[in-house]
């Protein structure tokens, strides 16, 4: 199968090689009709007149093996008598053909980086030179660091090509687009055990942190409407959280004066408890955020014991504290290889969930899912209605126009994959992490914080004293060509440094070998090192956030 580069490059080919053959055909029908007598005849070019044997003096007629052009108003030979029909080559054409793209004039001038150039180029050298330049960047499916999707199927790409230029907002006017949307909404609010699910309530996103935003709106919306209900101040918010969720959450609370209550990491715990999480909330709580895949380690968060212990806090006090599950990997991982425990709306105090179709949901950069329990939990005045076909389409989101393809692309998933299928990729996922796992850890003096028994994600750290840094380690791998993180933890644990590998769709058996193979090859050059010593930088080029 072809990896997502090789795909695009085969669509651009095929792009080109279409507008070719339609130029062909269209300058080929112009010679037709000279030849008939119907339009002018074009007089040859200098340089083919001068590359032509007996210089500008001989007819190009000769070599062909045609007949001199008629005059304009005289009816000709007819097609087939004695005449051959060529390709009129026009002088922009003909440099087009002639030219090598590094040899051309274009490439030899110096481009503005900063502003507009003055003048136009020939498209072939424009993309050349953008393509050129991101050639020095890491290869994608090398990089172990990302959570989202490098590899898709090449249909995937089809259907992303056909259909980039539909703006998945104008509902009216794709409004088999937004079924689809409508769809995959349907679809995940079965797989998250929504008490209704045909008639689920949620949206497609650009991504996780977009869903993120909308979950926490929603939250701190009911949250107000409650205060004024109870004729109480509305005005001191906060929600609770581990110092593990990802960045967007603190930008939620930044951009809407939510104060934040982080549980810090401690000792070897390093995800948010339930004891932790419950001891933080009070009656300004809008609600607790439990994480689905950390990105540090790729643990997941007991949601089903921090909905047991409010629960009891609900019995106690009469706080009803609700749950959102940012399920940004762990959404497309667990409802598929892992049924239990309980995490989504199975449990009554969860009332939304968010993940990202583009990193476990298989889907092309770009899409996001939110979905809430029912239409009780999304208040009404964050909803636009926006009718079409005599029917009314409710949005929420933040972002307006963006492109159709990427739900298109997700529903594909949807329908070829099936729960059957997710169910292999996912499995297959984390069998390639735990095999990982026994090797790293089984090959140098490396201790495991996770082995991908929640999603598939290896995470490791040093154990005892060696020669080299974690970020020494990252670096080399570097070297070839892999792209494997190493950071330190949040606050609290900043002195735990760690190295972490996230497995992918994609990231065969035998391509984790060929990892194992060089990771061998740094431990014994830095084994080989005399007198060797760690460095004092610890740094790396990889920025969690």
């Amino acid at each position: 199968m072809l990896d997502a580069a090789d795909t695009l490059d085969w669509a651009a080919f095929q792009a080109a090689r279409q507008r070719y053959f339609d130029r062909l055909a269209a300058d080929s029908a112009l010679v037709r009709l000279e030849l008939a007598g119907r339009l002018p005849a074009a007089e040859p070019s200098a340089r083919a007149e001068r590359d032509l044997p007996g210089g500008p003096g001989r007819a190009r007629a000769k070599r062909l093996g045609r007949a001199r052009r008629p005059a304009v108003g005289s009816p000709g030979p007819p097609i087939g008598e004695g005449t051959v029909a060529v390709h009129r080559v026009k002088k922009t054409d003909e440099a087009q053909a002639t030219d090598d793209v590094y040899a051309a004039t274009d490439p030899g001038r110096s481009v503005p980086k900063y502003r507009i150039p003055e003048e136009e180029w020939d498209s072939p050298h424009a993309h050349r030179l953008v393509r050129d330049e991101l050639l020095v960047e890491g290869n994608s499916r090398l990089n172990l660091a990302t959570f989202t999707q490098t590899w898709l199927d090449p249909e995937v790409v089809m259907l992303m090509g056909e259909t980039y230029d539909k703006n998945m907002i104008d509902k009216d006017e794709y409004p088999r687009t937004a079924e689809l949307e409508l769809r995959c909404v349907n679809i995940l609010a079965d797989l998250w055990n929504a008490p209704d699910a045909e008639d689920a309530v949620g949206t497609s996103t650009t991504g996780s942190s977009e869903a993120c935003m909308l979950g926490g709106m929603a939250l701190q919306r009911r949250w107000r409407a409650r205060r004024h209900e109870q004729g109480r101040p509305a005005d001191r918010p906060n929600i609770v959280m581990g110092a593990n969720v990802q960045v967007c959450w603190h930008k939620f609370a930044r951009y809407w004066d939510v104060e934040q209550r982080l549980v810090p990491m401690a000792g070897e715990r390093y995800v948010m408890s339930a004891e932790e999480a419950v001891a933080r909330c009070d009656e300004n709580t809008i609600g607790v955020v439990g994480i689905l895949g950390s990105t540090f380690t790729g643990e997941y968060e007991r949601i089903a014991e921090m909905a047991e212990a409010l629960d009891d806090l609900q019995e106690r006090t009469g706080l009803d504290v609700p749950i959102h599950v940012d399920a940004a990997s762990g959404g497309f991982v667990a409802p598929f290889i892992q049924p239990q425990p309980a995490w989504d709306f199975r449990l009554p105090r969860v009332k939304s969930i968010n993940a990202s179709g583009h990193k476990y949901g298989l889907a092309p950069l770009g899409v996001g899912w939110v979905v809430w329990r029912d239409a009780a939990e999304l208040p009404e005045e964050l909803i636009f209605r926006v009718n079409y076909l005599g029917g009314e389409m409710p949005t929420f989101a933040i972002n307006f126009s963006r492109p159709g393809s990427q739900i298109v692309a997700q529903y594909y998933n949807f329908v070829r994959l099936g729960r059957e299928g997710y169910r292999k990729v996912q499995q297959t996922a984390q069998d390639v992490a735990l095999h990982l796992a026994d090797e790293i850890e089984a090959g140098g003096p490396f201790r495991m914080l996770a082995r991908g028994t929640d999603l598939p994600v290896v995470c490791w750290t040093l154990d005892g004293d060696a020669n080299f840094t974690l970020f020494e380690l990252s670096d080399a791998l570097r070297q070839h060509g892999w792209q494997v993180p190493a950071y330190t933890m949040p606050p609290e644990r900043t002195d735990l440094a760690v190295c972490r590998i996230v497995v992918r769709h994609g990231l065969s058996l035998d391509l984790s070998n060929l990892l194992l193979e060089d990771l061998r090859t740094v431990l014994d050059r830095f084994g080989a090192e005399p007198g060797r010593r760690p460095s004092e930088i610890a740094v790396s080029g990889f920025s969690h956030a």
